[in-house]
C-alpha cells in the first residue's frame, strides 16, 4: 500500500532515475572463463521501462559500473539518458535535471547502496528494492515489495503512472505487437 505522502511525492516527478547493479539485476556479477561479464535482467522491469517513457517520464540509468550486457540493454529499451561508469551519481543526477529543466523535487532516484544515499537525499522521491542495504531501505522514502532484479522499475511505473494518470490506458498499449518492436518509443512520439 502506498501512502498518501508517496502518492503526492510522486505527482510531482518527471525523471526517473534507475541503479542497476541491484536495483534492475539481483546485484549479482557473473564472469565468464575469459572474463566477460554477464547481466540477468527482469523482463517485467524491461517493460515498466517502457512504458514509464510511453506514458512521458523521462527515464535515465545511471551506473558505478560500465558493461556491454548493459549498454545492449539500454539500447533495446531506447533509454536515451544514461551515465556509466559513474564516480558521482549527484553530479549526473543534477545534471540530468537541468539538462530536462527541471528540479531535482521532479526526480525519483532509485538505489539499493550507500554509493546512491547522496543522490537518494536530493531526490524528490527515493526508492529502494526491498532487499537494499538496510541503511539505504531505511532512509528511502518508499521500499519496493519487489527485491533487486525482480521488478522493481516494474512495481515503480505501475505506481507512478497509476498516481499520474491511468495505469489502464498503460496496459492498452502493451497489448499492441509493435509495444515489442524496437522503434515503438519512436512510432509515439511522431
Amino acid at each position: 500500500m502506498i501512502s498518501n505522502a508517496i502518492k503526492q511525492k510522486a505527482q510531482q516527478i518527471k525523471l526517473v532515475i534507475f541503479d542497476v547493479d541491484g536495483v534492475l539485476t539481483d546485484g549479482g556479477l557473473y564472469y565468464g572463463a575469459e572474463g566477460e561479464a554477464f547481466k540477468r535482467f527482469n523482463v517485467k522491469d524491461g517493460v515498466g521501462l517502457k512504458l514509464l517513457q510511453q506514458t512521458g517520464f523521462s527515464v535515465a540509468i545511471i551506473s558505478a559500473k560500465d558493461s556491454a550486457p548493459l549498454k545492449k540493454r539500454i539500447k533495446d529499451l531506447q533509454i536515451v539518458h544514461a551515465v556509466l561508469g559513474c564516480k558521482d551519481k549527484l553530479e549526473a543526477a543534477t545534471g540530468l535535471a537541468e539538462k530536462l529543466g527541471i528540479t531535482m523535487d521532479e526526480v525519483a532516484f532509485c538505489g539499493d547502496d550507500m554509493v546512491d544515499l547522496k543522490v537518494m537525499a536530493k531526490a524528490g522521491l527515493s526508492i529502494a528494492p526491498k532487499d537494499a542495504y538496510h541503511m539505504v531501505a531505511d532512509v528511502a522514502d518508499w521500499t519496493t515489495e519487489s527485491l533487486g532484479g525482480q521488478g522493481v522499475a516494474r512495481e515503480v511505473a505501475d505506481v507512478l503512472i497509476a498516481v499520474n494518470g491511468s495505469l489502464k490506458e498503460a496496459y492498452i498499449a502493451t497489448m499492441l505487437p509493435e509495444f515489442e518492436s524496437s522503434n515503438y518509443l519512436d512510432s509515439i512520439k511522431e
